[in-house]
């Protein structure tokens, strides 16, 4: 049966309803209200402008070629195949709206009070988080945005979207409950890192390597060899945070995965995440490698005492020694690790780790107390390593703490938006004048 008028007009009312629609799809320049501190990157605004205006012109293509077919060669298809055409259509529609929607949700926020120019600032660390000791890649536009939830999460840059096409930032998901104090340090360069690692190829040479340990190994070994390997994505960009945030990565790490004890012992294998007792265990441990000091003994015990290993199953225990025993050697493969991109160097050498021993933390904390403006000239990250220690410490109380990540996250946006284009950010480099 062919195609009657009715049934044509119909589905032509349908595709030019569409039309419509896409028509009034406007770049984020135009459409989103916020003081320019509060403002993405022009790199990271262009880029996704860009991006949607390309899905738009590809939309509108999609239903003209659609209309142009229905008006000529569909007048003889049947009903069943112009609308099998039309539902296609529509799905590529809905899948761009969903687009237009992540980006949407990421840059809505910035016309909230405060949050927005704080959002701007975050921006602004979690740039200086992607920087390496040289320029090992590319590093793309990052963007920040507040939303409920438990936990951060990254939609990694120059990965596929839904329906098609690669992101052209990244953009990080912030949980509300970790505004505003230096924990936010953790959740942010923790997705920072999975971006990082992505960039670098980390997380496959990674897994290469602990396959030929798996392979070398026996016994319970080989059991915790083989958890290592499918839990190595979330422990790299845990490594990440450490390495740049020292001790703040594990304090933010503690306070996310502070759950009822079933939950903190849950030994998920299917998961890629490492269960959160042993999560907070192998933080401390890696943190009394980088940076040695007695602090991270003392964390390792109070996590302890929050989550005692009694009452624990036979196997739960069998996995945890396993673990245990094998920490040491795993964190010396992470830390030696030499990946392709790295360019012959390893892992551990390419992050400002020497500049950040407790005892350097700790003197600049001293220095920026008798003059607040240096902190205002550090390297955001270093700032966080900073106040992170200082608050282990138990030299810096809440309210300050939150009240000097405020000033500083409108700082770094206020600084960002005003400074001339050939002048730079300070990078991990930087030190306090």
């Amino acid at each position: 049966m062919a195609l009657s008028p009715y049934a044509a007009s119909t589905l032509n009312l349908e595709a030019r309803a569409l039309l419509s629609r896409i028509a009034r799809v406007k770049p984020f320049a135009m459409v989103m209200p916020r003081v320019p501190a509060a403002g993405i990157t022009p790199t990271a605004a262009k880029a996704i402008d860009h991006y949607v205006l390309q899905g738009q012109r590809r939309l509108l293509d999609r239903a003209r070629q659609y209309l142009n077919w229905l008006e000529g060669p569909g007048r003889a298809a049947t009903p069943e195949e112009a609308q099998r055409r039309f539902s296609l259509l529509r799905l590529k529609f809905n899948a761009g709206l969903t687009q237009f929607d992540i980006f949407a949700d990421a840059l809505t926020l910035r016309a909230e009070h405060e949050n927005g120019i704080w959002l701007a600032g975050l921006d602004v660390a979690a740039t200086d988080a992607l920087e390496l000791s040289a320029p090992f890649y590319d590093p793309p536009p990052v963007v920040t945005y507040l939303d409920r939830g438990h936990g951060a999460a990254i939609r990694r840059a120059r990965t596929r979207l839904p329906g098609g096409g690669e992101n052209p930032v990244a953009i990080v998901r912030i949980p509300r409950e970790r505004m505003v104090g230096s924990g936010i340090a953790s959740s942010l360069v923790h997705e920072v890192g999975h971006q990082g690692a992505a960039l670098l190829d980390l997380v496959e040479s990674l897994r290469l390597a602990l396959q030929a340990k798996h392979r070398e190994t026996q016994g319970d070994a080989k059991m915790a060899w083989g958890l290592w390997e499918r839990w190595i994505s979330e422990i790299v960009a845990d490594f990440w945070a450490m390495a740049k945030v020292g001790i703040a990565a594990t304090q933010g790490l503690m306070a996310v995965v502070s759950l009822p004890r079933a939950f903190v012992f849950r030994i998920q294998v299917d998961d890629p995440h490492p269960f959160p007792w042993v999560r907070v265990k192998l933080s401390a441990a890696t943190g009394s490698v980088l940076y040695p000091h007695p602090q991270w003994a003392a964390f390792d015990r109070l996590w302890e005492s929050f989550y005692p290993r009694k009452d624990l199953g036979r196997e739960q225990l069998r996995v945890i020694e396993a673990l245990e025993a094998t920490m040491p050697a795993f964190i010396r493969l992470l830390i030696e690790h030499r990946p392709k991109a790295l360019r012959g160097r390893t892992l551990g050498s390419v992050f400002p780790i020497p500049e950040r021993q407790p005892a350097q933390l700790q003197a600049l904390f001293e220095a920026w107390r008798k003059q607040p403006e240096q902190m205002r000239r550090a390297a955001p990250t270093l700032v966080f390593a900073v106040l992170g220690q200082a608050r282990q410490d138990r030299k810096l109380s809440p309210g300050q703490e939150s009240q000097w990540v405020g000033d500083l996250l409108n700082h770094w946006a206020v600084r960002r938006a005003l400074r001339k284009p050939e002048v730079p950010m300070p990078t991990t480099k930087a030190k306090a004048a």
